[in-house]
Order: C-alpha cells, then structure tokens, then sequence
C-alpha cells in the first residue's frame, strides 16, 4: 500500500476550516502549536509569499518569525491574523450568566 506524507494544508479548503482550525490552536494554549497552524493556513492560502505580499511584511522575516523558535510581537502577529481573515477574541472559559 503507497502512503502519503500527512499535511495539514491539504485540509483546510474553507474559511470555516480555518477558523477552527487556528481556534483549537490558540486554544491549546502552546506557542509553537499556533505558529504551525499559522505556518499551516499560510500554505493553504498560497504561501509564504502570499502571506508576505498580504501583510507587508519580508517574506523570509515571516519564515523566522513564524518558525518553531520564533517569537513573534504582537503587532506581527495581529497582522498576519488579520491577513489570514481573522482577528484575535476573548472568550469566557465558563458561560457568562
């Protein structure tokens, strides 16, 4: 049987698959969890240089920032979100009454 390297770009076709894809990311709670999904969704959505053309930003700068040893400033990182179609939320961790 011939097997397939798994990625996960390959899996995320729709808007909604994004967002909850970079939801459960952020949710997780661990840096390199989200820079993945970042680096994840960037390839689904055309790539680094798209991302980069996108945000403004240098496109080998958003490799470092977004790899595994990478720390992004918030700024960066509200740029890239919002490039990507989404911004940053609060939500409460028990319902609100």
């Amino acid at each position: 049987m011939k097997t397939a390297q798994y990625k996960a770009s390959d899996y995320l076709k729709t808007q909604e698959d994004i967002f909850y894809y970079i939801d459960s990311a952020l949710e997780d709670g661990n840096k390199e969890v989200l820079l993945e999904a970042i680096r994840n969704i960037a390839i689904a959505k055309g790539g680094m240089a798209s991302l980069a053309k996108e945000t403004g930003l240098n496109r080998e700068s958003l490799y470092k920032k977004l790899s595994e040893n990478g720390n992004p400033k918030y700024e960066t990182l509200t740029v890239i979100i919002k490039a990507l179609g989404f911004r940053l939320s609060v939500a409460p961790l028990n319902e609100v009454a």
